[in-house]
């Protein structure tokens, strides 16, 4: 491994270089560094302060080398670890299972003020479920609200009931395909709908980061380029049969499709209609209702 000493200052300097040297900043390269090692030594920079002479033992050391191998590889530090962070709550992940991105938890804050503004709205169907992040963080901060959570994935739905369970968290969990026929009666009525379909089209893959084409499930990233509103319309159809009214939809978008999206949501009859952008000032959220 040829690292100088067994003091965790030494291997840290040493696994930085190594990260910069496979391509990453200097500050990504730190806190991917610093997350192994509170994640594997349960250390933080703050005992490192205290005890600047902390030594790993030959284990420790492997378990931070073999993470820092992965990392090389361009592995997700959440799929290497098998946690990620979420609107305050720690959620296990794998791979097979889309990683939450920050602008989800958007997604979340929208849902939460609206429920505070109208206490009527009882029940939640989260379309595509994947690690259960949508579901698990809105029964955190609603547990009056039934929750309904539908994945087509065995793996995904597997996680996101872990994930309820770890925060004691009661969530309806269906293995329901949205794009059968057969499967659509099996969905509940409710009085909303989140979904954070697969919406990337197949052309975008060349400005995606290696970490994710090569690690990221595409079943839940990637739609085809002549259809790339497909999950969009079908659960928009689904909306107007199991949409109580009235209801209302929340959709995280593709950024390019906003004005697509509101001209087929128009067409469908829904109203009030509205995009919204994320953090990064881009068209990422779409809401409807049903009156």
């Amino acid at each position: 491994m040829k690292v100088p000493t067994n003091k965790l200052t030494d291997i840290i300097k040493h696994y930085r270089d190594k990260l910069i040297f496979a391509e990453y900043e200097e500050k990504e390269a730190d806190s991917l560094l610093w997350i192994l090692i509170q994640h594997y030594l349960g250390y933080s920079k703050i005992d490192l302060v205290k005890e600047p002479d902390i030594r790993l033992s030959e284990s420790e050391l492997l378990k931070v080398h073999f993470g820092v191998k992965d990392l090389i590889h361009k592995k997700p530090v959440q799929y290497i670890t098998g946690t990620t962070q979420f609107c305050d709550l720690e959620l296990e992940v794998g791979e097979g299972v889309l990683i939450p991105r920050p602008e989800t938890e958007e997604l979340i804050f929208l849902i939460n003020k609206d429920l505070k503004l109208n206490r009527k709205l009882k029940s939640i169907l989260d379309i595509g479920t994947g690690s259960g992040c949508i579901s698990v963080s809105l029964k955190k901060n609603n547990p009056q609200i039934d929750i309904y959570a539908i994945d087509v994935s065995e793996a995904a739905l597997k996680i996101a009931q872990k994930n309820s369970v770890k925060y004691k968290l009661d969530i309806n969990f269906y293995k329901i395909n949205v794009l059968s026929k057969k499967d659509k009666g099996l969905i509940p009525k409710v009085d909303i709908i989140v979904s954070n379909p697969p919406y990337v089209r197949s052309s975008e893959k060349v400005m995606m980061d290696r970490n994710v084409i090569n690690y990221e499930p595409e079943l839940a990233l990637f739609v085809t380029d002549d259809d790339p509103l497909i999950f969009y319309r079908v659960i928009a159809e689904i909306g107007l049969q199991k949409l109580n009214r009235p209801g209302k939809i929340y959709f995280e978008i593709n950024e390019a499709f906003g004005e697509d999206m509101i001209g087929m949501m128009k067409a469908m009859d829904y109203q009030q209609i509205e995009v919204k952008k994320d953090f990064k000032g881009k068209d990422r959220f779409l809401t409807a209702s049903l009156a």
